[in-house]
């Protein structure tokens, strides 16, 4: 198989982050990874690390924890889409592709609340959708700097 923009490898290559990142998703979106389930191994890991926590101070901790997994994960999965429609429509601008990333990181995170509103210990909230499409913008902007810095002639041809 050749690595040419027409080719099943190449296809492959670009599109794979994406259905990796939503299989994780789907598998973090079930009933045993729910906040009652999460809160002793990540409690043990944290204290391993940093020592013993009181209960009440716990809880906002693994509350934050559980929420800074949405911003980075939906992030990285944001970055995923921008790399696969980077890849996939060469000529299109930046901020196309942007976009594109950005919807289809607000319908899986929209699907994936709305699956944990029939789960009995998950809760879908509206108001993670919008955690997860701002990890998806604040990495969106970190790559664009980035390439502005890194590889601006590349980003130019396409803007």
């Amino acid at each position: 198989m050749s690595n040419r923009r027409g080719s099943l490898k190449y296809w492959v290559s670009a599109w794979l982050p994406v259905v990796i990142g939503i299989c994780v998703i789907m598998m973090e979106s079930t009933e045993m990874l729910g906040s009652d389930h999460t809160s002793r191994p990540l409690r043990w890991l944290f204290e391993s690390i940093f020592g013993p926590v009181p209960e009440a101070r716990w809880a906002l901790l693994h509350h934050l924890l559980r929420k800074s997994g949405h911003f980075i994960g939906y992030g990285l999965i944001g970055l995923a889409w921008l790399r696969a429609w980077w890849m996939t429509l060469p000529h299109s601008r930046f901020i196309h592709d942007a976009f594109l990333a950005l919807l289809g990181t607000a319908l899986v995170a929209s699907s994936d609340e709305f699956h944990q509103t029939f789960l009995p210990n998950r809760t879908g909230s509206p108001w993670d959708v919008l955690l997860d499409c701002c990890g998806a913008i604040t990495l969106q902007l970190v790559a664009y700097v980035l390439m502005r810095i890194f590889r601006p002639k590349k980003l130019a041809r396409a803007a």
